[in-house]
């Protein structure tokens, strides 16, 4: 496809009137705000978090990229920022300006950095950016001033914290300490009688109980059996006893030997004052009295009167009585062991439901002193930390270079904002020739025919202009480009001085756009 150079040179001649409209309008704009933007000055401070001197056990410890961002966000909050704007009239019309305003301001105004990395010092850089030297030295100091008392009073207020809750968990951990042994040592008392740490014993006794009661049973039988042969054999011999005649000692001699070697057996297994010994004492000194009484009436010589109890009756009811007082102990020994053991099967049962609730108190009351030692340890450590912050010996932000007052400013970039503006004016005189170009779907030239309609024309006939038509269409080309050339300028200074000055112009114009 050939392009017709000359065609589109007339093109942008006829056109250049207006795309020197958008060319001066944009580098006028551009010029005037750049030379009559004020200056700005800006300064910075440096803060490096340091290591602490002594190590601590990290029981609140946050670390350093955190402590810093929380440094941040307390230093562009709402209040901070109207206060140091109001104490050091950062801005000259601040008395005529919102708060939201100022807010807005000093934050645009403000800029953070911090710097963090493995095996690399952990910073903030706080700079400021204002309407001159002072002022925003004053600003970036008073910054630095609150970010390293907030630090100092930010770790203290910490430490001080953790100490305080650390002595309050110690010291309630150490009631319910307390009260759990209470607990434990009023359901002891409470069921003294089926604890389970005696379960064992229980048992042990239980059997030794049972085989006892197996033993007086066995014990009663004979007694009885002996009875009732002993009053068989006296209602069919008149005697006590078959070989009586053989016997050289009477029966209550043999029952007082039978009696003193049961009382030496029972003493050798009980004590003096067990009731078994006790009776068997009796039994003994009862005994004695009637051998004692038997001996002196044999000794006499003397035939039993009339009316008076012959020796066989008399020995028959001694013998009967000490069967009778045998059995009575028996029975007596045989209720007493089934009492004992039916104490012993209820605390048996009792003590087994004992067990499980004694458990689940002795394991709170051990994961009550668990809590407990941890929490010792913790209480200890939070003082140990609390000394060290209050002797400045721990971790801590420190100030390694402060701001100074500029000598230079800092800015506007002058010619940046000119040459942008010149640079947006030419990209708007190219739209605009582009789009005239787009929208105009008239055939002006010869190749137009062959790329729209596929047409390939034999001649081409050109317009003739008239010399006098020529000449007033140039002049008006030029007329419109001096036109251009003079009123855009002075377009722009009446605007400026008389209406609104320039470069609040552009910076609404931005602010509209997104990009102020």
């Amino acid at each position: 496809m050939n392009i017709d150079l000359n065609f589109y040179w007339r093109l942008f001649l006829r056109r250049l009137p207006v795309m020197m409209f958008f060319i001066l309008g944009c580098a006028g704009l551009g010029v005037i705000t750049a030379m009559k933007l004020p200056a700005t000055w800006s300064t910075s401070a440096r803060l490096l978090v340091e290591d602490p001197q002594i190590s601590q056990v990290q029981t609140f410890e946050t670390n350093a990229v955190e402590q810093l961002d929380i440094i941040q966000q307390k230093l562009l909050t709402r209040a901070t920022l109207i206060d140091i704007a109001s104490r050091f009239d950062v801005y000259e019309d601040i008395r005529t300006l919102e708060p939201d305003e100022v807010v807005e301001r000093m934050q645009k105004n403000t800029r953070i950095r911090r710097s963090a990395g493995r095996n690399q010092a952990t910073t903030m850089l706080i700079s400021f950016e204002g309407r001159s030297g002072q002022v925003v030295s004053d600003v970036v100091n008073e910054y630095v001033t609150l970010a390293l008392e907030e630090s100092v009073e930010n770790r203290a207020v910490r430490a001080e914290n953790t100490q305080e809750f650390f002595d309050q968990e110690v010291e309630g951990l150490g009631r319910e300490l307390d009260l759990q042994s209470a607990a434990i040592a009023l359901f002891k008392s409470e069921n003294a009688e089926a604890l389970p740490e005696d379960q064992s014993y229980r048992f042990s006794r239980q059997t030794l109980l049972q085989e006892r009661l197996a033993r007086l049973e066995q014990d009663r039988t004979t007694a009885q059996a002996q009875r009732r042969e002993i009053v068989k054999i006296y209602e069919t011999t008149g005697r006590v006893d078959q070989n009586a005649d053989q016997r050289r000692r009477t029966p209550e001699q043999d029952q007082l030997v039978v009696a003193r070697a049961e009382l030496e057996h029972s003493r050798s297994l009980y004590s003096e004052t067990h009731p078994q010994v006790i009776r068997r004492k009796a039994l003994v000194a009862r005994l004695e009295a009637i051998v004692a009484a038997q001996l002196e009436s044999l000794s006499g010589d003397e035939e039993p009167a009339e009316g008076r109890r012959s020796p066989e009756e008399a020995l028959l009811d001694a013998t009967l009585t000490e069967v009778d007082g045998r059995l009575a102990y028996i029975d007596s020994s045989i209720a007493t062991v089934a009492d004992e053991l039916a104490g012993l099967r209820l605390s048996i049962t009792q003590s087994s439901t004992n067990e499980s609730q004694l458990e689940k108190l002795e394991r709170d009351y051990e994961n009550i002193q668990t809590r407990y030692a941890a929490a010792i340890g913790n209480q200890n450590t939070a003082r140990i930390n609390a000394r060290i912050e209050a002797t400045a010996q721990g971790q801590r932000i420190t100030a390694i270079e402060n701001a100074t007052v500029p000598q230079v400013p800092t800015g506007p970039n002058r010619v940046k904002i000119a040459v942008f503006g010149t640079m947006i004016g030419f990209m708007l005189a190219g739209a605009y020739f582009v789009l005239l170009e787009v929208l105009n779907r008239t055939v002006r030239h010869p190749s137009e025919l062959l790329s729209r309609f596929n047409v390939t024309p034999i001649t081409v006939i050109p317009y003739m202009e008239s010399r006098s038509r020529r000449f007033f269409r140039r002049a008006g080309l030029v007329t419109a480009t001096l036109v251009v050339l003079t009123c855009v300028p002075l377009g722009l200074w009446y605007i400026d001085a008389n209406y609104l000055p320039l470069e609040l112009v552009v910076q609404k114009g931005l602010a509209r756009l997104g990009l102020g």
